[in-house]
């Protein structure tokens, strides 16, 4: 028997436990004939939480997932978790370092050790929050990005990526964190704007008659000036392009230049060139074949290359050092406060600097090439379509991709270097040898490189790496490429993009053949969520509260393309009251023994509510099937609440309840129909709230597979006959709906009856209402009589579809009360329409509002043109 308390806590947790025993999500399993579908779960961080966007992308994945595997698809949703390089290395750093043990006192074959019995003992958390979720994966083929599959497809891939020329080993500038003494990638950098200054200083002349004035944020640079540099056009330098000046603080003596990269508007309009501590000086240094003199080590301290009294200053004391010797020698003229942006890593949160030293690169160049055009010919598409651009965007202006990071947790890199430096690329270390045998001519000893790739590398090959590549197995020709990816739009460069590449180098196709780019999950205020605001919402709390399925719900309801995702416990708690309204639905049909018959045709059908339930649900699987198809989940939601809580919950199962009430012909086939019904709810439901439905299927006997998630997909076709009953019953539910808003509009008590006459406009309208006047009256409180039986009653006049119902409110309101307070309403909202169409008529008020702001005006306008047409018939009546 159901239970009369809808509490999703006492029965979440078994049916948890039920998938986990049957395993129905399994690939092995699966006895579907349909052809596959393939998602790839963007593999969530080892160290990880669920947060509000996990919740959002998992849940996305699991509706579509679901629908593909009732629909008879062989389903794959392969999970795995990322080693995250950086973070996770900082995590157990920090976590030892409380114990007292530095990482680099145990050494990194120790620390190796630590980090995977972290990994074994506390990693993998978001895991456990997933299943909570509901989330349908394959678990069985849980896959980790360091796993021996991953460590072998970034072995092969590193080295055929290497004897292609499309990976190689170079002296660059890149973005270096001198507190974890690693490059990082341009996707890794966050521009941050901080208040610094603008310093001019003066370069003497080298003849000392005078000096040009450079401005820097970075005085403590100096030391690698090489150059000044003038814009070519600008006349205030023209004369003293060709001449030297003496560095400050130093002997050296550098020439001033002219390059088309200075911007004369910008500080004094004279450039310090640092090539080694700049990436614009280096791209100027290297057009004018300028040397790049590197002064600052790996933790960000001046090096031996800079005077004596400077060496060994943290970069940040240095600055401070060298303004005050400027000061002292009279070379600072001046300084500004100015606001700029500094970038800073995305990890640590430290300030960035451009270094100079020996990286991999990936020639990500030449493997944009055919992922653009994959893109450009339709094979990639992007959902929303705007996305694309962004895609575009990066991949046209793409540089080559840093790969080595110089920490301890990550992918080896598989290169080996001999004594003299000679680099040796291979699968293992014996293969390395093998190498070095043949060029040396006799066995030496190879030193292996001591960095590690890039998480995004591996992450890149995930696609393929998962279903077994480089080894050809059944399932890369099965389920390669997938058939979409579900992703924020902040790892379209990170990740998208990366896979796109390595798909089409390695496999010849796209990965996937639809993205779709889920929106940002903010709180219900609109504002981003974080720590310091205090608003984030942990998923977790919520389904404590409500259950996973009302925050799996509320997050389909509320992912609109377009708009961010306003997220808050109100819209929980109303889509829990929805669920529950679907459990007391239920448990009323169990309570009218309305039983589950397998032998059932639902088109067999004669009574007209039976007819109109059927064509409804028929409607509800058409819109749901091709909501899907286009991702529109927000319409799925629409028709869910549209068609479930209002066609049936609100609408049928009050029609049928004298039908239930009392044994009639019609008793038995309204039985049927309704255990029918709710069967095709509980399976058109189940994709978006998993745990409720399978709890109510089990209670109804509805399974015969022993799980809902293994039903197939319902298939409701009405014939064209049922098209009139739905009409009818429209008519019906129209009809009801105008007379209550009538009834709260002047204020008739809710357990009053009140008389109504009905005047048809034509024969068949007075057909349709001495049919239904009985249903009507008892959803209405309706008395239904003929003619006038009072002259000197007051009436109002309801204008319905086929004719106007006569209300006899004289007997049941005060009629000059109610008329006077209507027509002081009426007053309001002519005031109230006006400014708020004065407000859309600003055209500034469009352009600067917010989107949701200007909607929201747009909506109120048309909610008091609703009420005025309302009140209009009523004022005219009274």
């Amino acid at each position: 028997m159901i239970e009369k308390v809808f509490a999703p806590q006492r029965f979440e947790g078994g049916i948890r436990r039920l998938w986990e025993e049957k395993a129905p999500f399994d690939l092995k399993k699966q006895k579907a004939s349909g052809s596959p579908y393939t998602v790839m779960l963007p593999p969530p961080n080892v160290t990880g939480s669920l947060h509000m966007g996990h919740a959002l992308c998992y849940t996305l994945q699991d509706v579509l997932v679901r629908h593909k595997r009732a629909q008879g698809h062989k389903v794959l949703w392969q999970p795995g978790l990322d080693h995250a390089g950086i973070v996770t290395q900082l995590l157990v750093e920090r976590s030892l370092e409380k114990k007292g043990i530095k990482r680099k006192e145990i050494g990194r074959e120790a620390f190796i050790e630590e980090v995977w019995k972290w990994k074994e003992q506390s990693g993998g958390q978001i895991v456990e929050q997933m299943k909570t979720l509901g989330t349908s994966c394959d678990w069985s083929r849980m896959r980790f990005t360091m796993d021996e599959g991953g460590k072998r497809a970034v072995r092969e891939s590193f080295v055929a990526l290497y004897e292609a020329g499309l990976i190689y080993r170079d002296k660059r500038l890149v973005n270096w964190d001198p507190s974890l003494k690693s490059a990082l990638s341009d996707l890794e950098v966050v521009e941050r704007e901080i208040l610094g200054h603008l310093w001019f200083i003066r370069y003497p002349f080298e003849e000392g008659d005078g000096g040009i004035t450079v401005a820097t944020t970075r005085p403590e640079t100096l030391f690698g000036d090489v150059a000044v540099a003038v814009h070519p056009e600008d006349a205030r330098y023209q004369a003293l392009v060709g001449r030297k000046v003496r560095l400050p603080l130093t002997d050296r003596i550098i020439p001033i230049i002219t390059d088309s990269y200075v911007d004369p508007e910008k500080g004094s309009g004279a450039l310090k060139i640092t090539p080694a501590h700049s990436f614009e000086d280096f791209e100027v240094g290297s057009r004018h074949a300028l040397p790049a003199l590197c002064i600052l080590d790996e933790e960000g301290h001046l090096n031996d290359q800079v005077p004596d009294a400077f060496r060994g200053l943290d970069r940040f004391e240095a600055r401070t050092r060298v303004v005050e010797a400027l000061t002292a020698e009279g070379l600072l003229e001046k300084a500004e406060s100015l606001p700029h942006n500094v970038p800073h890593g995305d990890r640590s949160g430290v300030i960035l600097e451009p270094y100079m030293t020996d990286q991999w690169f990936v020639d990500a160049g030449k493997l944009a090439i055919p992922a653009l055009e994959a893109a450009q010919k339709g094979e990639l598409q992007f959902i929303p379509e705007n996305w694309v651009n962004t895609y575009y965007d990066w991949m046209r202006r793409i540089r080559p991709w840093c790969i080595s990071r110089h920490i301890w947790w990550g992918h080896e890199i598989p290169a080996w270097y001999g004594p003299n430096g000679d680099v040796f690329v291979a699968s293992s270390l014996e293969e390395a040898q093998g190498k070095a045998l043949r060029a040396y001519g006799k066995a030496v000893e190879l030193r292996p490189d001591p960095d590690v790739l890039d998480t995004w590398y591996s992450s890149a090959l995930w696609p393929f790496m998962t279903l077994g590549w480089p080894e050809a197995l059944p399932e890369l020709s099965a389920h390669y490429p997938g058939s979409v990816l579900v992703t924020g739009f902040d790892i379209i460069f990170f990740w998208v993009a990366r896979m796109v590449m390595m798909g089409k180098y390695f496999c010849k196709e796209v990965p996937f053949k639809d993205v779709y780019i889920h929106p940002l999950v903010r709180d219900e205020k609109g504002q981003k969520m974080s720590k310091s605001r205090g608003n984030v919402i942990n998923p977790m709390d919520l389904v404590e509260l409500y259950g996973s399925d009302a925050v799996r719900l509320t997050l389909v309801t509320l992912c609109v393309p377009g708009r961010d995702v306003r997220v808050g416990k109100a819209q929980v708690e109303n889509t829990r009251n929805f669920l529950t309204k679907i459990w007391n639905a239920a448990r009323f049909s169990q309570m009218k023994l309305c039983e589950r018959n397998p032998e059932f045709d639902p088109l067999s059908v004669q009574h007209p509510f039976s007819r109109w339930i059927v064509w409804e649900l028929g409607q509800l699987l058409k819109e749901t099937d091709g909501a899907l198809e286009t991702y529109r989940f927000d319409l799925c939601a629409k028709s869910l609440h549209q068609h479930v809580w209002g066609s049936f919950c609100d609408w049928y199962l009050e029609l049928i309840k004298p039908l239930l009430e009392r044994e009639t012909p019609e008793s038995g086939e309204v039985r049927a129909v309704t255990a029918w019904a709710i069967e095709q709810i509980l399976r058109i439901l189940h994709p978006f709230t998993p745990f409720i439905t399978e709890e109510l299927a089990a209670m109804l006997g509805v399974s015969e597979l022993g799980t809902l998630c293994q039903e197939a997909w319902p298939v409701i076709v009405p014939p064209e006959a049922f098209r009139q009953a739905a009409k009818d019953v429209s008519w019906i539910c129209n009809t009801v709906r105008t007379i209550r808003s009538v009834r709260a509009c002047v204020r008739i008590p809710a357990g009053v009856e009140i008389k109504a006459a009905f005047s048809p406009q034509e024969a068949a309208s007075g057909a349709l209402w001495n049919t239904y006047k009985e249903s009507c009256a008892r959803l209405a409180r309706l008395c239904p009589v003929v003619g006038h039986p009072d002259q000197n009653i007051q009436t109002v006049p309801v204008v319905v579809e086929g004719g106007t119902l006569t209300l006899f409110v004289g007997e049941v309101i005060d009629v000059e009360a109610e008329r006077k307070r209507l027509q002081d309403e009426e007053q309001l909202l002519v005031t109230e329409k006006g400014k708020w169409k004065a407000k859309l008529a600003d055209a500034l008020f469009r352009e600067r509002a917010p989107k949701e702001v200007v909607e929201k005006a747009e909506e109120r306008l048309a909610e008091i043109a609703a009420r005025q047409q309302l009140l209009a018939p009523l004022l005219h009546g009274l």
